[in-house]
């Protein structure tokens, strides 16, 4: 390993600070509402826990810090940590390229990672991944520094770090396999045994508080994770064993990383099976690819999103860009003329996300009409003398507790027999013994078994947006209507 270098810092800090502040500037403008998903994490910061129903804890925490510190529950305080925090992963990942290769080669790693295109999408919106990566990236430089130095606080660090990281989300699991094989790969990256016994240790009590969490809560996070496996609970009636996903699944991997750098992890990992890549590929690899050859397993046998093996090009990244720089400039230097288009592009498009159209479809249409829809809600249930609002449907849900945060209503789920479906019938279930009527919001033709014969009292249903091509009715029923 090659000592520090400091003369990268400033040129990396340039740079990606330049590109953070367009983002940051596209969060300030924006027109799109939050995502389901980003509107459901912002509800559970407003309950701090040491766990949720779907994800482990960590991004409440940081979108209840930032909101806190805003002074603002705002869709740009919400969405701020993400470039925040891929900035810092960036730099943190120079620092690794730096005392694995040389400080031209951080620069361009800093660089590489920040117009990533997964990172250029999770930029504009926040994600579980998101807030994992700048603690993989740090547990990778405490574990060299551990490595290299032989101490017990590189390596409790590095533990904690993972912790943190598997506290982001569950994918940070996948480092503890990748550094078992390095360690059996790479002799000089075996760890002590009391170093490695401090970094189990470390990690293990940083995570302890979810998993007794999940033990108090019936395994909520743990069983959600293992139904988004889907083949896991029931082998033979829900695998769908065929080569056609894990193909697509390959090939979106060449749009989340970028198609020159997947391509040249691709080679790299070629070059390594014949015995041509010489260090620190190796040991970079053993770290990006068990990621990577889970969730193409998966792919196999059920179903993968794209980013699932996003953990992957953390170290990556470290691997591929330094390799390019030093053997295909050439190459380098079209990945970041692609990637850059890309990081230039989503900004601009989430600040005239309202505009951009294809077809006559909006290009950010599922980002846009979500509160406006929440407000039209809110509008009748006033106008109805209603207190309560009340949906089977998730999206509904979501933004309604968002954007009607102020609105003095309560919002409450329809929650039927078996298991909660999701945190607002875990969390926030109808009460059918409540008195008097409640609004009722459904995307289903079907009236509720209760009001049959009854007109509904409003449908809704928007030419553009998220909801566009859906019909939202609403009803007014009585609080037991689903009740026996």
């Amino acid at each position: 390993m090659r000592p520090d270098s400091r003369d990268w810092l400033a040129p990396a800090l340039v740079a990606v600070g330049a590109l953070t502040a367009l983002r940051i500037l596209a969060l300030a403008l924006t027109p799109m509402d939050l995502f389901v998903d980003e509107a459901q994490y912002w509800l559970w910061s407003e309950d701090p826990a040491f766990g949720y129903y779907s994800k482990p804890p960590l991004i409440a925490w940081v979108i209840g810090l930032s909101t806190f510190l805003g002074g603002s529950d705002a869709p740009f305080w919400i969405r701020l940590p993400g470039p925040l925090l891929h900035m810092a992963t960036a730099l943190i990942l120079g620092a690794v390229a730096a005392r694995l290769w040389n400080g031209r080669a951080a620069v361009f790693t800093a660089a590489g990672f920040a117009t990533l295109p997964m990172v250029a999408v999770a930029s504009i919106l926040i994600s579980t991944d998101t807030v994992m990566f700048p603690f993989l990236a740090a547990a990778l430089w405490f574990w060299l520094r551990a490595a290299e130095r032989r101490g017990i606080a590189a390596a409790l660090a590095a533990g904690a770090c993972l912790g943190l990281a598997i506290l982001g989300k569950y994918a940070g699991v996948y480092y503890l396999g990748g550094a078992a094989l390095a360690a059996l790969a790479v002799p000089a990256m075996r760890l002590r045994p009391a170093q490695a016994g401090a970094a189990l240790l470390a990690c293990g009590l940083v995570v302890a508080p979810n998993l007794i969490w999940n033990a108090a809560n019936g395994f909520s996070t743990l069983n959600h994770t293992l139904d988004n496996a889907d083949w896991v609970r029931d082998p033979g009636a829900r695998s769908t064993v065929g080569l056609i996903d894990p193909a697509l699944f390959l090939l979106e991997q060449f749009g989340v990383f970028g198609p020159v750098l997947f391509g040249a992890l691709v080679g790299l990992t070629l070059a390594a099976v014949r015995g041509a890549a010489r260090a620190p590929v190796p040991l970079l690899l053993c770290l990006a690819l068990p990621p990577l050859a889970v969730v193409t397993v998966q792919a196999f046998l059920a179903e993968a999103y794209a980013n699932w093996a996003a953990s992957a090009y953390v170290a990556g990244t470290v691997a591929v860009v330094p390799w390019l720089l030093a053997r295909a400039r050439g190459w380098l230097a079209a990945s970041f003329l692609i990637n850059g288009a890309v990081c230039l592009a989503l900004p601009l498009g989430a600040i005239f996300a309202d505009r951009l159209s294809l077809g006559g479809d909006l290009l950010f249409a599922r980002y846009l009409g979500r509160a406006e829809m929440s407000r039209a809600i809110i509008d009748t249930a006033r106008a109805e003398g209603l207190s309560t609002v009340t949906a089977r449907n998730r999206d509904i849900l979501a933004d309604l507790f968002h954007t009607g945060r102020d609105s003095g209503l309560s919002f409450r789920a329809v929650v039927d027999a078996g298991p909660a479906p999701h945190h607002y019938a875990l969390k926030f279930p109808l009460d059918p013994g409540q008195p008097g009527d409640v609004l009722y919001a459904t995307t289903s033709p079907t009236a509720p078994p209760c009001v049959a014969a009854a007109p509904p009292l409003r449908q809704i249903t928007p030419a553009e947006g998220a909801w566009a091509g859906d019909r939202v009715t609403l009803w007014r029923v009585p609080a037991g209507c689903w009740q026996g």
